[in-house]
């Protein structure tokens, strides 16, 4: 038996949600007149919950002391919920991070990777990719135009986002045999330079649609990046170029041509364009 003096235990916000459910299967059998009208019962309800709410934040928004206890309370996940129900607050860094990676998500699955949040500290934020993704040579693309484009729209006080190297290729992947970037279908194809013109096992250095860029070509891989070195964001067209790795003639940060990475800073890398061989032709796919 409780006592006065027994505070009994405050239920979850997992099992209010479930009480919640049950009677909403039970509405589900109710004929449609029955229904619709819990439906606007509980809407008028609702409408008269977040008014009282929204007047009462802003009654205490004036108060520097119950700001604070109201950004405290804020920590408790069914006054989080509530409030976030009748968009009184708005959605916490996680939550932004976590909707823009989901959104990203159905276009590395459909080529057998994924991403994952490893850490936020404002303003960074630390993914990882899995699966196919992770080792892939086109994993700078799928970087630069899905996860960091995601990441940049949903939360923009969030300027330094990192790439961080999982365990490379799955068993059985092969960079000859790794798939193309889900991302590398964005923007217009544009003619960029005559396949002869770039040296073979060095870099040329162009410009397509007032974009500098750089065509480098080793073998049968050709690849794009924009022109400039990721420390001080300086030209290098210029800098030498030895079994793939290119080394920025100001200050000698070193770039694997393969795939962008910054050898000498791994925390960086070249940012990388959607590249093809067509024909005599080296195209470049630009925004539209």
């Amino acid at each position: 038996m409780t006592t006065s003096s027994e505070a009994a235990p405050a239920p979850d916000l997992d099992g209010l949600l479930r009480d919640i459910g049950r009677l909403e299967s039970v509405f589900e059998t109710w004929d449609e007149t029955q229904r619709l009208a819990v439906t606007a019962h509980c809407r008028a309800i609702e409408a008269l919950h977040g008014e009282a709410l929204r007047r009462l934040v802003r009654s205490l928004k004036g108060e520097p002391a119950a700001l604070r206890a109201m950004k405290d309370a804020l920590e408790d996940e069914v006054i989080y919920a509530v409030l976030r129900k009748h968009q009184i607050v708005r959605a916490s860094l996680v939550e932004r991070v976590e909707a823009a990676l989901t959104g990203v998500r159905p276009m590395l699955a459909s080529h057998g990777g994924d991403v994952e949040l490893i850490k936020i500290d404002p303003p960074s934020v630390q993914v990882r990719f899995t699966g196919a993704c992770d080792g892939c040579p086109s994993s700078a693309l799928t970087f630069h135009e899905g996860v960091k484009k995601a990441i940049e729209e949903a939360c923009p006080e969030i300027t330094h986002i990192q790439q961080l190297k999982g365990m490379g290729n799955s068993p059985g992947q092969s960079a000859s045999n790794a798939m193309q970037s889900p991302f590398a279908g964005i923007g217009l194809w544009r003619f960029a330079i005559k396949l002869a013109d770039v040296p073979e096992g060095g870099v040329r250095g162009i410009e397509v649609d007032g974009e500098n860029l750089l065509i480098a070509k080793r073998a049968a891989q050709v690849t794009c990046f924009r022109n400039a070195c990721a420390h001080l964001g300086l030209p290098l067209h210029e800098g030498a170029v030895t079994d793939g790795i290119l080394a920025c003639p100001h200050h000698d940060f070193e770039y694997d041509l393969a795939t962008g990475e910054c050898l000498t800073a791994p925390s960086v890398q070249l940012q990388p364009h959607p590249v093809r061989v067509s024909g005599h032709d080296v195209e470049v796919r630009m925004a539209r």
